[in-house]
């Protein structure tokens, strides 16, 4: 089923998975899409990085049959190396480009990249046709309400990006000052559908099926894009498809053994990938996830910060559901 298209790529289903730097690797990108994400997202990127020819941004950008149609991410702020980088990235035959301007990370957007772009609607426009100019698959961009409250500019900014070549805009409804705190501006993400003629993307705060077709609706966008709240909760994506196709028919719920199933299977895949040490020490803040709304769920996630083998994970299984069910 296609739920719509983005430069002629056709996307599965209106949910569609977020980049999240640290989380969305090639093993969580398989997942969600498995559960019913439209499309996905590589971790972003870094042009500098890959210019120096960096062996971890190589590997960011892997991307398997089963993560299709898929993304990858790139930041920088120089269209010369952005435009190197997209070419670098099509080796690993990626359906889009995204261009992040939306990072509110200090280390990001402190030398200039990710939502620090926001200040500079000129030279948004000048690296995302460098990008247009350098592939020949579509170029998206994902952007912020604005650097802060002083500066609201999102509009103009996904207007100049359209008008250089970019395929669709995904909007994340906060400033850089507001990092992930509450409100999302959803007024202002409708504001950029309506200015533009390209797809919009809505992004932030959406947590559930019921809030996804509420935005949908609201914002007019073609898409939304889940981030956050797929931590933990891969089965979102099913649930938002069910309720878009028919609101009167039950959501999908996994009972407590399923979802701490899939939490280790989750985990395998990223120890078939990394190995086992890396994937253990990066997999802590992803299991945590898994027991929210657990009984015990304090202790369970503290003890989540702390496994080093899959063994620890299993035993960690065991235990939650053992307090679950009192045994």
């Amino acid at each position: 089923m296609t739920a719509g298209t983005i430069g002629g790529v056709a996307l599965r289903s209106k949910a569609l998975l977020a980049p999240m730097a640290g989380v969305t690797d090639r093993a969580y990108r398989e997942l969600c899409m498995a559960m019913g994400a439209g499309y996905c997202v590589s971790e972003m990127v870094s042009s500098r990085a890959l210019s120096f020819g960096s062996k971890k941004s190589e590997e960011l950008m892997d991307i398997s049959a089963q993560e299709r149609p898929c993304g990858i991410q790139i930041f920088g702020d120089d269209p010369s190396c952005m435009a190197e980088a997209a070419l670098s990235a099509m080796r690993n035959k990626p359906d889009i480009i995204d261009i992040n301007m939306g990072c509110p990370a200090p280390k990001i957007s402190g030398g200039g990249s990710g939502s620090a772009l926001m200040k500079t609607p000129a030279l948004c426009g000048e690296i995302t046709a460098a990008v247009v100019r350098a592939v020949d698959v579509p170029v998206t961009v994902k952007i912020r309400k604005g650097w802060d409250d002083t500066m609201v500019n999102a509009v103009e900014v996904a207007q100049i990006c359209e008008q250089a070549g970019a395929a669709a805009i995904a909007v994340h409804g906060r400033t850089r000052q507001q990092y992930y705190k509450p409100p999302v501006d959803y007024d202002l993400i409708r504001q950029v559908k309506q200015s533009v003629r390209i797809p919009v993307i809505a992004n932030g705060d959406i947590d559930s099926a019921k809030k996804a077709k509420q935005i949908l609706d609201f914002t007019g966008c073609d898409f939304v894009m889940i981030g956050r709240a797929s931590m933990g909760n891969p089965w979102i994506f099913t649930q938002i498809n069910t309720f878009l196709d028919n609101p009167a028919l039950p959501l999908y719920y996994p009972d407590l053994e399923e979802k701490l199933g899939v939490m280790v299977a989750h985990v395998e895949k990223m120890v078939a990938y990394k190995g086992e040490y890396i994937a253990l020490r990066q997999a802590r803040k992803l299991v945590a996830g898994y027991f929210k709304g657990v009984r015990g769920a304090a202790a369970l996630r503290n003890d989540a910060g702390k496994i080093e083998t899959l063994d620890d994970l299993i035993r960690l299984k065991d235990k939650a559901i053992r307090q679950s069910f009192h045994i």
